[in-house]
C-alpha cells in the first residue's frame, strides 16, 4: 500500500479560499488551491507513505519525504500511534496504555489495549517524544475545566508554538508520536522507518528492505497477473484504480440506538434527535470496516455504491467482495421489514436495487478465478433479497400496478424537482426509472434462482415467480392502451415519468435524461441448455407466451422459438431501435466523452408548472448553476 501527499512549503492559504470564493457565484469556476499559488516554483514536499507486512500482526511503515523545491527546506514529522477513546463512554477491564521502553539506539513503545492485545512501535531515534490522551480538549470546544492537560491537541499546540516541556513531560499515555525534525535540501529525500509487530526484536530494521523489496515484487506480480496483457499505461491505470478501491476502506461505527439515546457516561442529547434523522432506524447496528465512497471526503457508505465496489473488489479480493454484499442484508444493517439503508443523511431513503446483479457479477468473478461456483454465497443473497423484493413491491408500487414510485433512483441533478423530497402538489410520479431498475431486479432474481436451481432443485419455483414478476412489469411500462395516459409517448420514442396530482389529473414530465434510457439494461437471455434442464419452468415460459397472445395481451417475450433460446427485454424491438437512435445521436445523449445523463435538445431549458411554481431544467455541462440534489 502506497499513499502520496503533497505538502506545501508555504502556509495554508484558509482565508484566501474562503474570502476568493465568497467573491463568486455558481456561474463562476471554484476557486481551487491550485489557483493560489502555493505550489508554484515547485515549493512543496512529496510525503510519500508505504505499508507492507512481515507477517499478518507485523506491519512495517515508510515514509519518504522529497523536497521539490531547488532549496533547502524545513519540515517536521509526528507519526502517530492512537487509541481509540473508548474509556470516557463506556466501562472498559482496563484503559489502554502506550509506555516508553527500548533504548537510545533501539527505541520502542509498548502498547497494551484490552481489545487487540499487545503490540510494540518500534522507529528511528527521534529528536523528542510526545505522550498524551487521546481525550477532547474541553475547555476549547466546550468552554468547559479539563481535568488535567495532557488532552489529544497537546502535539498541535507543542510544535506551533515550540513549547515541547508538556509533552515530553510523561512517559505514557494513549497517543504518541516520535517528533522528527528536518531540514531538506533541493531534490533530495529522507526516509523514516517505524515497525508495528507483536513481536520484540533486537534489530527490528535490518530485515526492513529486504522484506519491502519481497512484498513490492509480490504486489507487481500480483497485478500482472489480473492485468494480462494490457499496455503499461493500462496496467498502471487498473493499479492505481484498485489503490483508491482499497484505501477507501474505512472502519465504520454508527448504533442509531445508541446515538438517539447517548453514552451512558457522558451528557444526554437534546431531545429533538429522538424525532430527528433516521431515528426509526433504531435496529441499525454498524460496527464494520466498509468500502466507503471516498474515505476523505464521504466517509459514509451509500448502499447502491458500496454494490458497484464490491463488483470491483472481486478481482483482487473476492471473499472481501462477497462478505461486503452480505453485510447489508444482515440483521443490523436490512431493517426488519426488508429495507436496505441507503446512506447516512437518510437511510429510509431509497436507492436503485443494484445488490441481486452485484451478486452475479461477484459470483462469475469468483467462479473465474477459483473455478468452484460458491453457491451458497447465492443462496444467502438470494434468500435475503427476497425480502427487499417484497419490500419494494408493497412500498413502492403505489397502486399494485407494476410502476413504481420512489426518491433518489437516479443521477444526481437530472430530474425537473428533487425528487427525495417527495413530489410538488402532493402527488405520486410513476418513474421510469424505479420501474426499469425493478424489471432488472426480476430478471437479475430469475437468473440467480436458475444457477442455484442447478444444485437445489427446490428454487426452481422462484424462477417463475420472478419471470411473472418481470412479464407484469414490463406490460405495465409498455402498455398499448391508447385511451390511458402512459411513460411511453410514440412520437417522441422516449419513457418519461408521469406525474399524478390529488385531483387526478395527470401530466407526463418530458425531460429527456438517462433515467429514460435506463430501460435499455433490463435484458437477460436464457441458453436452450439452461432451459432444457428446468422442465417446469420452461412450461411456465410456453404457458405465458400461449396465455398472453391469446389475449391480445403486450408478448413481453421478444424472441423464443420451442428449440432455441430464450431472450426477455424490458423494451420492444421497435421501441428499443426509437431508445437506441437517440442515445447515438451526437444532438442529443452521445458526446466526445461517452453518454451524458441529460439530452442536449434542453440547451433550451424544459419548464412546467406545478401547482402554482415553475420547475425548470437545462442542459449544462461541467459546472453546475444549481445546488446538489437527488435525480
Amino acid at each position: 500500500m502506497k499513499y502520496l501527499y503533497k505538502y506545501s512549503q508555504k502556509s495554508y492559504p484558509y482565508n484566501q479560499l474562503i474570502t476568493e470564493n465568497q467573491k463568486r457565484n455558481r456561474k463562476e469556476l471554484e476557486y481551487e488551491l491550485l489557483d493560489t499559488g502555493i505550489f508554484d516554483d515547485n515549493t512543496y514536499f512529496d510525503v510519500s507513505t508505504e505499508y507492507a507486512k512481515g507477517d499478518e500482526t507485523d506491519i512495517l511503515i515508510k515514509i519518504t519525504i522529497t523536497n521539490r523545491s531547488n532549496q533547502a527546506a524545513p519540515i517536521t514529522l509526528l507519526p502517530q500511534m492512537v487509541m481509540r477513546n473508548h474509556w470516557t463512554f463506556k466501562e472498559m477491564s482496563r484503559k489502554p496504555v502506550i509506555t516508553k521502553k527500548g533504548t537510545k539506539t533501539n527505541p520502542f513503545v509498548h502498547i497494551d489495549h484490552p481489545y487487540v492485545g499487545s503490540y510494540n512501535l518500534y522507529f528511528q531515534k527521534a529528536a523528542q517524544l510526545f505522550f498524551t490522551e487521546n481525550e477532547t480538549n474541553r475547555k476549547k470546544v466546550y468552554s468547559d475545566t479539563n481535568d488535567h492537560p495532557f488532552k489529544k491537541d497537546l502535539f498541535n499546540d507543542a510544535v506551533c508554538n515550540n513549547d515541547f516541556e508538556l509533552a515530553t513531560k510523561n512517559s505514557s499515555g494513549t497517543k504518541f508520536a516520535p517528533l522528527y525534525q528536518e531540514i531538506i535540501g533541493g531534490g533530495e529525500s529522507k526516509t523514516f522507518q517505524l515497525r508495528l509487530t507483536e513481536d520484540t526484536l533486537d534489530t527490528p530494521f535490518s530485515d526492513f528492505d529486504a522484506i519491502f523489496k519481497a512484498r513490492q515484487e509480490e504486489c507487481t506480480q500480483f497485478y500482472e497477473e489480473i492485468a494480462g496483457k494490457a499496455t503499461d499505461d493500462r496496467k498502471a491505470i487498473l493499479k492505481q484504480a484498485f489503490a483508491g478501491l482499497l484505501w477507501t476502506k474505512q472502519y465504520y461505527n454508527y448504533e442509531v440506538e445508541k446515538w438517539l439515546e447517548g453514552d451512558y457516561k457522558t451528557t444526554t442529547p437534546p431531545e429533538q434527535r429522538k424525532n430527528g434523522r433516521n431515528s426509526n432506524w433504531k435496529t441499525l447496528r454498524n460496527h464494520d470496516v466498509l468500502s466507503m465512497p471516498d474515505a476523505w471526503e464521504y466517509p459514509w457508505y451509500a448502499a447502491w455504491d458500496s454494490a458497484f465496489h464490491c463488483t470491483s473488489f472481486a478481482s483482487i479480493d473476492p471473499e472481501f467482495a462477497k462478505d461486503q454484499l452480505l453485510l447489508f442484508t444482515k440483521e443490523w444493517y436490512m431493517a426488519p421489514n426488508g429495507q436496505i439503508p441507503a446512506y447516512e443523511w437518510n437511510f429510509s431513503d431509497v436507492n436503485p436495487p443494484v445488490q441481486a446483479w452485484a451478486t452475479l457479477q461477484i459470483y462469475g468473478t469468483d467462479k473465474s478465478i477459483t473455478g468452484v461456483p460458491d453457491i451458497k454465497f447465492l443462496k444467502r443473497m438470494f434468500n435475503k433479497l427476497s425480502l427487499n423484493f417484497n419490500w419494494w413491491v408493497n412500498r413502492q408500487d403505489r397502486n399494485d400496478n407494476n410502476v413504481f414510485q420512489g426518491g433518489f433512483l437516479g443521477l444526481d441533478n437530472i430530474g425537473v424537482f428533487d425528487r427525495s423530497h417527495g413530489v410538488p402538489g402532493g402527488g405520486f410520479l410513476d418513474q421510469v426509472d424505479g420501474t426499469a431498475w425493478m424489471a432488472l431486479y426480476s430478471l437479475n432474481m430469475l437468473e440467480i434462482s436458475l444457477r442455484i436451481a442447478e444444485h437445489d432443485d427446490t428454487y426452481e419455483d422462484m424462477a417463475t415467480k420472478y419471470f411473472g414478476h418481470f412479464v407484469f412489469i414490463a406490460e405495465a411500462l409498455n402498455k398499448m392502451d391508447t385511451d390511458k395516459a402512459n411513460v411511453w409517448d410514440d412520437v417522441e420514442g422516449f419513457f418519461y415519468d408521469r406525474l399524478t396530482l390529488p385531483n387526478g389529473q395527470s401530466t407526463t414530465i418530458k425531460v429527456r435524461s438517462i433515467a429514460g434510457m435506463l430501460s435499455l439494461a433490463a435484458v437477460l437471455t436464457i441458453k436452450k441448455s439452461v432451459l432444457d434442464k428446468f422442465p417446469k419452468f420452461k412450461a411456465s415460459v410456453l404457458w405465458f407466451k400461449k396465455y398472453r397472445a391469446e389475449n391480445l395481451k403486450y408478448e413481453v417475450i421478444q424472441q423464443y422459438e420451442a428449440d432455441g433460446d430464450l431472450l426477455l427485454s424490458l423494451v420492444p424491438k421497435d421501441r428499443m431501435q426509437k431508445l437506441v437512435t437517440a442515445l447515438l445521436d451526437e444532438k442529443e445523449f452521445l458526446s466526445e466523452y461517452g453518454i451524458r445523463s441529460l439530452s442536449k435538445v434542453h440547451e433550451k431549458a424544459y419548464q412546467i408548472h406545478i401547482d402554482g411554481i415553475e420547475y425548470s431544467i437545462d442542459y449544462e455541462p461541467a459546472e453546475s448553476t444549481v445546488p446538489l440534489f437527488g435525480g
